[in-house]
């Protein structure tokens, strides 16, 4: 078995590119100047001094919207890292209609995400039938102790108000258009 030879052209090209990308990053005012200034020729953006504004529909954080909530433990359960936490307790509603009886639900107690264990899968903002939990583009919420890292509902609730809209499907696309189910506020 014969072992090909490595295209030493293609190499050597490679080899230009790099060096040539080493030297605008290094030296931005050319040989001019020969000090080097690797952050003034940088194409990375100098955070947190200089920050980008996340892609759309970006995964930051989930929040949750908590009227939409049935307490199911779907999220929970098919959450591989085990980092959501639900409480609950059954409470009767009034009935539907007049004349019916009233109605055994779930009112949600606890509901927590901690985020020092969550993975940013997205299985649990997938498996929610009732569109209680969304994707925030919202980064920044890093903390100094890892305990604070458990984000409560209320916590989870405030990252909703920064949801931003769906991104309307291509022309011709015959899927239903999901839509955040914005509450107005009372």
């Amino acid at each position: 078995m014969a072992i090909p030879k490595p295209k030493l052209p293609g190499f050597l090209q490679g080899m230009a590119v790099t060096a040539r990308t080493a030297k605008e990053t290094m030296f931005p005012d050319g040989m001019k100047n020969p000090i080097p200034q690797p952050s003034k020729g940088a194409a990375t953006v100098q955070y947190p001094h200089v920050k980008e504004a996340p892609a759309p529909r970006a995964r930051g954080v989930i929040s949750l919207q908590e009227d939409n909530c049935t307490s199911c433990m779907l999220c929970a359960r098919e959450c591989p890292d085990w980092c959501i936490y639900i409480e609950a307790h059954k409470t009767l509603a009034p009935p539907r209609r007049a004349g019916g009886k009233p109605r055994s639900v779930n009112t949600l107690d606890r509901f927590d995400i901690d985020y020092s264990l969550c993975m940013y899968c997205g299985i649990c903002v997938e498996v929610c039938p009732f569109e209680a939990l969304y994707w925030s583009p919202e980064y920044e919420y890093s903390e100094v102790r890892i305990a604070d890292l458990l984000h409560d509902k209320e916590r989870l609730g405030e990252w909703f108000e920064t949801v931003p809209e769906f991104e309307p499907y291509e022309a011709g696309s015959e899927a239903k258009q999901k839509k955040v189910s914005r509450k107005e506020a009372k």
